[in-house]
């Protein structure tokens, strides 16, 4: 039987930006009412974009934190056009942001169902306690992410720098368990 294709689905980018300057918080605030800022709860400011639908954390230091994208194209896409609405709202800024991907989390789905028992013993560098969690908590080296498993064969993948990790480390990971006889078809 031909096995089906992993399903994966880029489900958040987490990207980070520096813009070199110190950036007033309070003349933002001033030029967009709509942001979120509560200095007495978080040191943040949130400006909240509709398209693409994404929230980015910006902090006097300069340092910004992007979060909802959903691919690295996406990020930095969010990220830019924050910084050309600050630039309108009059806030100054001198340099090109310093944009680097800290995290991608995706899910997919294997169309199989798994013995997590057998994976655990079989894998290696993982940890698989049912009674905590039902999923199977596997560390992989290359690419260097961190994946949690289910016995339906739907996955977690999340530590990827790279959208490419994502599906190397999926593909990777379905070939072991086809391999290794660990995963089932209906």
């Amino acid at each position: 039987m031909s096995r089906p294709k992993p399903i994966i689905n880029i489900e958040n980018v987490v990207a980070s930006a520096t813009l070199n300057q110190k950036v007033d918080l309070n003349a933002v605030v001033k030029s967009y009412p709509g942001v979120e800022y509560r200095p007495e709860q978080f040191p943040g400011l949130v400006f909240r974009l509709k398209r693409p639908k994404t929230a980015t954390l910006i902090f006097n230091s300069g340092k910004m934190v992007c979060t909802g994208a959903k691919s690295e194209r996406e990020a930095k896409r969010a990220v830019m056009k924050v910084i050309k609405e600050l630039k309108r709202g009059g806030i100054i800024i001198i340099s090109k942001p310093e944009l680097k991907i800290q995290n991608i989390v995706a899910s997919a789905s294997l169309g199989g169902m798994i013995d997590l028992e057998k994976a655990a013993y079989t894998l290696g560098k993982t940890m698989y306690e049912p009674e905590q969690f039902p999923g199977l908590i596997y560390r992989m080296d290359n690419p260097k992410v961190v994946i949690l498993l289910f016995a339906s064969g739907k996955l977690v993948c999340t530590g990827a720098k790279k959208e490419q990790d994502v599906y190397d480390a999926v593909n990777t990971l379905h070939k072991i368990l086809e391999e290794k006889g660990l995963i089932y078809y209906e």
